[in-house]
């Protein structure tokens, strides 16, 4: 399911990531890479804001929507 699908407070793990190369490359810049560990934090509007490891990442929906967990 798409990382948009989560509850706040829920922690999941990544299970892929799709889009271009560059896409891809930028969210396992930020942290987001496979079988990761990421808790929801809050949600707004479909945006979310995540804990990935130590740090807290705001993602807009269309780039929520390209992880699956």
């Amino acid at each position: 399911m798409p990382l948009t699908m989560a509850k706040p407070g829920e922690t999941v793990t990544i299970r892929k990531i799709t889009g271009k190369d560059e896409v891809r490359q930028h969210l396992a810049e930020l942290g987001f890479v496979v079988e990761e560990s990421i808790t929801v934090v809050s949600e707004l509007a479909g945006n979310l804001i995540l804990q990935v490891k130590d740090s807290r990442i705001a993602l807009d929906k269309t780039m929520a929507n390209r992880i699956l967990v």
